[in-house]
């Protein structure tokens, strides 16, 4: 049973590729509660990406188990999965993923297009979202036309316009500079925490991952804090 309160649980998760192989991790347990972001650090190839396709539901687990708000993911089926992960789970990648030909408020508002919101209430909770991130002023605008830092604040809009309770971002800094870095996600954050909701960082930045709440490492013993 998931434990009360918990946006997000894991036990004794683990994952491989071939049969022939080791484990990529195994026996990972994880709590995250309502308003708490963590950062998740590791060198490349130790299944960070793995981990979060698993914590959306995305990938099958070898063993273990994930709840999401109590559900229990891997119980449900595909189409079960999916309409979930569409109602409480919010994505930032590192790519950005934002459609070229959409304005800035289309490419917001698509969540809650696709999960068949009210016109009234999805032009409304799109504009409260660009006011949240400062982009309010370029609603009209489409993404070649915005700075790089103001692309990914387009893409942390897109995540949290349908307030889900999990959001789940993937190195979402690595093409900004630093500082612009810093500061989006510090917005992204705050966003989080006044949506009430819970956040998962993957990261290889040090400077990125002191953003959270805590951090932990990804590594062949499993998850554990980073040290001292």
């Amino acid at each position: 049973m998931a434990a009360e309160g918990a946006v997000l649980r894991l036990e004794n998760l683990s994952k491989r590729y071939r049969r022939d192989r080791p484990p990529i991790f195994e026996h990972l347990s994880l709590e995250l509660k309502r308003g708490e972001y963590l950062a998740i650090m590791g060198e490349s190839g130790v299944g960070k990406s793995t981990l979060l396709n698993l914590l959306a539901g995305l990938d099958e687990p070898d063993a273990g188990r994930v709840w999401l708000e109590g559900v229990d993911l891997y119980a449900l089926d595909d189409d079960a999965r999916t309409l979930l992960r569409r109602r409480a789970v919010g994505f930032v990648f590192q790519a950005f993923h934002v459609l070229p030909y959409l304005t800035v408020e289309q490419n917001v508002a698509l969540p809650l297009q696709l999960a068949g919101a009210p016109e009234t209430q999805r032009a409304q909770r799109t504009a409260d979202t660009l006011a949240a991130v400062g982009l309010a002023a370029s609603a009209k605008a489409f993404p070649r036309e915005l700075s790089g830092g103001e692309v990914q604040r387009i893409a942390i809009a897109r995540a949290l316009v349908h307030r889900p309770r999990l959001v789940l971002a993937d190195e979402p800094t690595g093409n900004l500079d630093p500082r612009t870095a810093v500061q989006t996600l510090t917005l992204l954050r705050d966003q989080i925490k006044a949506n009430a909701g819970a956040g998962v960082l993957i990261t290889h930045s040090r400077a990125a991952a002191d953003t959270a709440d805590r951090i932990l490492v990804l590594d062949a013993s499993g998850l554990r804090p980073l040290p001292a």
